[in-house]
């Protein structure tokens, strides 16, 4: 007879009694979040959307739904993860209460944005003041400003729901608008600032859309970077976004505000000709990559001069980059001597070409966190009220920055964990096993010693236990 080979051991299946759980990596998010006084902070802000003496509070709600959503749940029934295991994650609310919250949060829309918007600015504050020497505030200077990238983009939606339109792609959806913070190379994924949803066929380059969302942003910033007076220090922010942006009403905006702007720029096909010199590479400079060598073949320069701004803030530059097409690119009649022209605008006190160019094409490190948003929350609104969604949005928003303010405050500088995407996350910290005991009366959660990341997790442990603010007197 045959015998039968496996891929797999055949162990065999049963059940038990024990107290094995599932997703108990993420302890060290519920652990982060109770050290930042999460629970007080939320009953603050938000107490008027529960009821008087209701047993789930806005702070157990918000968090346990927050802490879903970085665990890979997309609806309110993913709860189901936590509600199993009472011991670690404590009494979940059900579906109906959660339901029934968001109602009240939909009545009373503008109140719930305001409360919340507060609670995540305080945390923030507080969060930031514990990075230390990686405090973003503490860092930005006029040379080297707070980055905000500003972008749209696109959620699909496969259900009729309120205020849902066709998009430009030919979807139907949502179109809603971010505001993040980039910090850069060395300092982690960065997070989001403002998501305002928006119907579907809301323009990009909508200027009041950019001014409200750019509001929203700044109202978010800690107090580093106000004065006594209430005052912004508009010179050490820099607003980032695409052509969208280049908008002269928003640009205004920007300048009365003192902040610094980079925004793509589309050349008028009536401009083209003016860079014929483009063979000329004398007054051009080498652009920089990421790592500020230079490279090859593609150059900077600044084009105030021959490209004449008009009607845009003083001190507003036009700056052109050439670099030959790239593998697969359609050429146009606008491409000169096989290469490609792209411009963007600034009004930086910085005057170095290659410099500026590099820190403006890092914007696209802003689609990694739209798309971090997307897989934390914002992919799948699950209410048909558009302030149900807004609200779901803004509990996407802070589902990401819960991972990002982690990497900010519990990881050593330049460990490699703090560029992981939120799915490396899942996938080797969160999805851990582990299981509950009691000794000496005491409950323990145990992990593997063998978990793929135990060294990891020490480290955020430890450094989550410093976290922790002193019992008021």
């Amino acid at each position: 007879m045959h015998k039968s080979t496996h891929v797999f051991p055949p162990v065999p299946v049963d059940f038990t009694s024990q107290s094995l759980i599932s997703h108990a990596g993420t302890k060290i998010l519920t652990g982060f979040i109770d050290a930042l006084d999460f629970k007080d902070l939320c009953e603050d802000r938000l107490r008027q959307f529960t009821p008087p003496g209701a047993v789930h509070r806005p702070g157990h709600l918000v968090a346990r739904l927050a802490v879903m959503l970085c665990a890979g749940g997309e609806y309110v029934s993913d709860l189901d993860m936590f509600r199993t295991q009472p011991g670690i994650f404590g009494p979940v609310a059900s579906n109906a209460t959660v339901s029934r919250f968001f109602d009240r949060t939909a009545a009373n829309p503008e109140v719930f944005a305001h409360g919340f918007e507060t609670l995540t600015r305080t945390l923030r504050s507080r969060v930031w003041e514990a990075a230390g020497d990686r405090n973003p505030a503490a860092r930005a200077t006029p040379a080297e400003p707070l980055i905000i990238d500003l972008d749209a983009t696109l959620v699909s939606s496969h259900s009729d729901k309120e205020a849902v339109a066709g998009t430009y792609k030919g979807g139907y959806g949502f179109a809603p608008f971010t505001a993040s913070i980039d910090h850069g190379t060395g300092y982690g994924t960065g997070e989001i600032l403002a998501c305002l949803l928006r119907p579907g066929n809301a323009g990009a380059n909508n200027a009041a859309d950019h001014i409200r969302v750019f509001t929203t942003a700044i109202n978010q910033l800690p107090d580093g970077f106000f004065d006594e007076t209430g005052t912004l220090s508009g010179e050490r922010i820099l607003i980032r976004t695409d052509s969208a942006g280049a908008s002269r009403k928003f640009l205004w905006h920007l300048h009365e505000a003192g902040v610094q702007f980079s925004t793509s720029y589309p050349l008028p096909a009536s401009k083209a000709h003016m860079v014929h010199w483009l063979e000329d590479k004398t007054n051009w400079q080498p652009a920089l990559d990421t790592a500020g060598n230079e490279r090859p073949d593609a150059w900077v320069i600044n084009a105030t001069d021959v490209i004449p701004l008009i009607d845009y803030p003083p001190g507003t530059n036009i700056y052109l980059r050439a670099e030959p097409l790239h593998p697969g690119a359609q050429p146009t009649l606008l491409d000169l001597d096989g290469h490609r022209i792209t411009a963007f605008l600034t009004n930086s006190p910085r005057w170095h070409a290659p410099a500026l160019d590099a820190r403006h094409r890092a914007r696209g490190r802003c689609e990694n966190r739209i798309k971090t948003l997307k897989k934390t929350g914002l992919g799948k609104l699950p209410f048909h009220s558009f302030a149900a969604n807004q609200a779901w949005a803004l509990l996407a928003s802070l589902a990401l920055n819960l991972t990002s303010w982690l990497q900010l405050t519990c990881l050593p500088a330049g460990h490699q964990a703090a560029f992981w995407d939120i799915k490396r996350w899942r996938y080797r910290v969160f999805a851990t096993a582990g299981k509950l005991i009691i000794t000496a009366r005491k409950q323990r959660l145990l992990f593997s010693e063998t978990a793929p990341e135990r060294a990891l997790m020490t480290v955020i442990v430890a450094a989550i236990t410093s976290l922790k603010r002193p019992a008021p007197v």
